[in-house]
Order: structure tokens, then C-alpha cells, then sequence
């Protein structure tokens, strides 16, 4: 597999409003991370990405080797695992990146602690948990930037991640004033070229996997997988597999069939 990243100017900034997504996704369909990841950090310039704690460290890497001044941010629900803080601030220093990192409104969150506890999640789902400590926190940041880059793949899952393009839209978090644009560039690999790239580059990556952790999350919604089982199966598995999405990506919820 070739890895090989070219290196490209910061871009200007007076060209992202009028941008044709479809034709934008029909240029990267099928595309490779890297050609991906390089015509986003160049036609914008207030652009972020999604750093989740996990295997979409390689995002990182990958934007560093094209554009130096990225801005990186990751959610803290205040319930991630110990090994998850850690790995934030190993591939801070790592990397000597400014990481951002989000929280939820305080007030906000104890109101709905004092009101329902700690582990309401398992009695009546994840989605407002994750409401107060995920998407609210992502919508003030996204207010802010005029595109965004996730790690999101297909393989994650069959049910609601199949039908995501390379660019779309991200009409969760857009508004009649504000356009925001969504990049996906890992979306067609696999969980193995991912730790292809991982090992090959020397690339930090959260110890939780070590353990039999893959999709990880916060630690009281996350457990190790057995061998052969789904990836996803470690997340809320007391849910129906339809409703694995915590919010950061609803619209995959309304996925149209092919």
C-alpha cells in the first residue's frame, strides 16, 4: 500500500462559499484518504477535524504531512476511559498540537445528572445522554468552522454507515446562515488498512485496543469484543444495531437505500 502524503500550501480564504458538493463528490468518490484529505485542507481554510481518541489518530498524521496549521478537537464527555486520557495527551505531545478539547455545559449536565443519574442510558437509550455530553458541545464548535473532517467508515457499520459519501453536506449541523461541509476520507477503508497504516508509520494509538477494545467510547457504553464479532457490537450493546449513532452523525440515520 502506498502512504505517500504531498505537501501543499495553506489555502486562501474567500473560496469556500460557493463550492458545488455534488460535483466536489463526484471528483472524490472512491477517492483515497490522502487525495481526500488534501482537497479539503485546500479549498478550506476554517476547517477541523474529529479526533474521537481512537484508530482516527491516522487523520492526524495524514493532515500534518499536507498542511502544518491544522485545528484538531475532540469531545470529553467526562466519561471516557482513563486510557482514553491518557492517549489524548500522548498524541498532543506527539504531534505538538494544540488540541481543543470540548465539554459539556456544566449546568446543563448536572441538572440532567441530578434528575435521572448516572446510568439512565441503560434503562431508556443513549441519545439524550449523549445529547448533553456529545452534540451539544459539537454544535458550538461546528458553529464556528466552515468544514469538518471525520473518521467515519463504511465497515463501522452495515446499517447506518453504508450510504455516507466522501463530502456531503452536513445538514445535522448546518443552518439557513451557516453552511457546514463534511469530509469523510477514510470511508472507504477497512479496519485493517487503518492499522496497516498505523503499524507502518509508527502512528500512537489508544492501549484500550490492546484489550479487545475497537470501537471505543465512553467507558460505561463501551466493552472489548469477542473474535469475529462486529466492531460496533462493543457500543450500547443493549440497543437495537439501527440505533448505534450517538448523534454526531444522525443524518446517518436517514441513510436512503441505494
Amino acid at each position: 500500500m502506498n502512504f505517500c502524503i504531498d505537501t501543499l500550501p495553506k489555502p486562501a480564504d474567500n473560496i469556500m462559499t460557493e463550492i458545488d458538493i455534488d460535483a466536489l463528490q463526484a471528483e472524490l468518490n472512491h477517492k483515497s484518504p490522502r487525495i481526500i484529505l488534501k482537497k479539503a485542507l485546500g479549498l478550506f481554510d476554517n476547517i477541523a477535524i474529529s479526533f474521537s481518541g481512537a484508530e482516527d489518530v491516522v487523520l492526524i498524521d495524514m493532515a500534518l504531512a499536507i498542511r502544518k496549521d491544522i485545528k484538531v478537537f475532540c469531545l470529553d464527555t467526562g466519561r471516557l476511559h482513563p486510557e482514553t486520557y491518557r492517549y489524548l495527551e500522548k498524541v498532543r505531545k506527539h504531534y505538538q498540537l494544540d488540541l481543543e478539547i470540548l465539554t459539556p455545559d456544566h449546568q446543563k449536565l448536572d441538572a440532567f445528572v441530578k434528575s435521572k443519574g448516572l446510568f439512565s442510558f441503560y434503562e431508556d437509550g443513549h441519545h439524550e445522554c449523549c445529547a448533553l455530553r456529545k452534540v451539544e458541545p459539537l454544535t458550538r464548535k461546528l458553529a464556528t468552522v466552515d468544514a469538518w473532517i471525520t473518521g467515519q467508515r463504511k465497515d463501522q457499520s452495515v446499517d447506518t454507515r453504508q450510504y455516507i459519501p466522501e463530502v456531503q453536506v452536513d445538514k445535522t449541523f448546518s443552518s439557513e446562515k451557516h453552511r457546514l461541509v463534511k469530509f469523510n476520507p477514510l470511508l472507504n477503508w477497512s479496519s485493517a488498512q487503518v492499522w496497516d497504516y498505523i503499524e507502518a508509520y509508527q502512528v500512537p494509538y489508544n492501549e484500550l485496543h490492546k484489550r479487545g477494545y475497537i470501537s471505543i467510547g465512553c467507558e460505561p457504553c463501551t466493552m472489548p469484543v469477542l473474535p469475529n464479532q462486529h466492531e460496533r457490537a462493543g457500543r450500547w450493546w443493549w440497543e437495537a444495531e439501527t440505533k448505534k449513532e450517538c448523534g454526531l452523525h444522525a443524518g446517518n440515520l436517514q441513510a436512503p437505500s441505494p
